[in-house]
């Protein structure tokens, strides 16, 4: 939803880059290795068209020129209040307010297939996202994934990340780069369990997340709860054993 002074916060359809300020407050805040993470963000703002991206120690983001003309294909809002949508740039498809379908052609306009084309975000799906747009959005995110572009030249989601520490996942040098959503459930494991870290109750931990539900295709009948299912440990490594493209979150 809107804010009292007008902007929305959005989330990307089918999109999931890696986290650069992930948690509740500080000490707590955590990110994912930044590289890559930047990348991911200032492709989406020259997209959009912005010329020159500059960005402060703190993360403060700074543009020329300070506004470009955009648009937003929504289907609503998630539990957060954040619009679930593709973003373009340039003069919209549509009246402000009026439905449209988005096809292929549209799609490819959109910063969510471009970043996916680029390796610069992971493909992360929900429920509510048509079929044929998923495997769109899935082919273009094969094709980045072939060619070891961005995320997939150094991914451990499903090879294996080794963790010992939250450096593990997070130092900008030597963290592993994985699934943010995988991030997001180590990074809370971590806080719960201290330093040195022990993956011996991971698995435990994940299972009791009630909020992570989801399908697994081609096969969408059977409803998984807890990524529990779809993670292994051994020792220090803990990997997905599928990959993103074949899971399809529950929407909350």
């Amino acid at each position: 939803m809107p804010k009292a002074d007008g902007p929305a916060s959005i989330r990307l359809e089918g999109v999931d880059a890696l986290e650069t300020h992930y948690g509740e407050k500080p000490p707590h805040i955590e990110h994912q290795p930044r590289g890559l993470a930047h990348d991911a963000a200032d492709a989406l703002l020259k997209f959009l068209g912005f010329d020159t991206v500059l960005r402060d120690e703190d993360e403060t983001v700074a543009t020329t020129p300070d506004v470009v003309s955009g648009w937003i294909l929504t289907r609503g809002a998630d539990a957060y209040g954040r619009c679930v949508a593709f973003v373009g740039k340039g003069t919209p498809p549509v009246y402000s307010g009026y439905w449209t379908g988005v096809d292929e052609d549209l799609l490819k306009r959109t910063a969510n297939h471009h970043l996916l084309l680029n390796g610069l975000a992971y493909p992360t799906f929900y429920s509510g996202l048509p079929v044929y747009l998923r495997e769109l959005l899935t082919e273009a995110s094969e094709k980045a994934r072939a060619s070891a572009k961005g995320v997939w030249a150094v991914d451990k989601t499903l090879l294996g990340a080794t963790v010992t520490a939250m450096t593990s996942i997070t130092d900008d040098d030597t963290g592993a780069v994985i699934l943010p959503k995988l991030f997001r459930r180590l990074k809370d494991y971590l806080d719960f369990t201290g330093t040195p870290a022990s993956l011996d109750c991971f698995r435990a931990f994940l299972a009791g997340a009630p909020d992570d539900q989801y399908r697994l295709l081609p096969d969408t009948k059977k409803l998984f709860q807890g990524l529990h299912h779809i993670v292994e440990v051994t020792d220090d490594v803990v990997r997905m054993t599928r990959p993103a493209r074949e899971i399809v979150f529950q929407e909350k």
